[in-house]
């Protein structure tokens, strides 16, 4: 078994190079560490390649929002070029929720339940000015509109506009891929 460095609390496995070839430590120590270390840091890089290229988004419209997301999944911008055309039906099926449009407080616990059903790893692109914080909806002591999709749950890409034109989604599907390929995720 491994030892536990007091300091980081990093496990310290034996190592097992029978090659005797050296291989640096990703955590930057001067000692060497085993390959299949190694390997499971590149398995990790190409699984997040994976997910990247085979985004597979929510069929989730709520207003006007909804309809440039329909049209930049149609033939003419065709988001299938990027991976992340396959709208799904099911919340069971989709690790991409794409907020798009107007988040009344009803509606604010079935997105909740949606996002909970979603498996993990699990992104959301918020879309629209009404999505990302009430839009014109947005007055003092209004009680139908929530002000914020990330109240609701976490955002990971945030697509200004009223509403964001096909070009704009594909822009953002673009970064949330390169997100993903970068291993970076808020848990939420």
């Amino acid at each position: 078994m491994g030892k536990v460095d007091r300091k980081d609390g990093v496990v310290r496995l034996p190592l097992v190079n029978p090659a005797n070839t050296p291989v640096r430590d990703p955590l930057g120590d001067e000692a060497m560490v085993d390959p299949a270390v190694v390997r499971l840091a590149v398995l990790d890089d190409l699984l997040n390649l994976g997910r990247a290229n085979s985004l597979w988004p929510l069929t989730f419209g709520l207003a006007c929002c909804a309809i440039e997301m329909m049209a930049a999944g149609a033939s003419k911008y065709d988001m299938d070029r990027f991976g992340a055309g396959v709208f799904r039906p099911s919340a069971r099926q989709a690790d991409v929720m794409i907020l798009a449009g107007t988040i009344s407080k009803k509606m604010s616990p079935v997105i909740r339940q949606l996002w909970d059903q979603m498996p993990s790893p699990k992104w959301a692109i918020a879309m629209g000015g009404c999505t990302i914080d009430g839009g014109p909806f947005k007055y003092p002591n209004q009680y139908a509109i929530e002000e914020g999709a990330d109240k609701i749950v976490p955002v990971d890409i945030y697509i200004p506009g009223c509403p964001p034109r096909p070009e704009a989604l594909i822009a953002g599907i673009l970064q949330l891929k390169e997100k993903v390929k970068a291993g970076r995720r808020f848990e939420g």
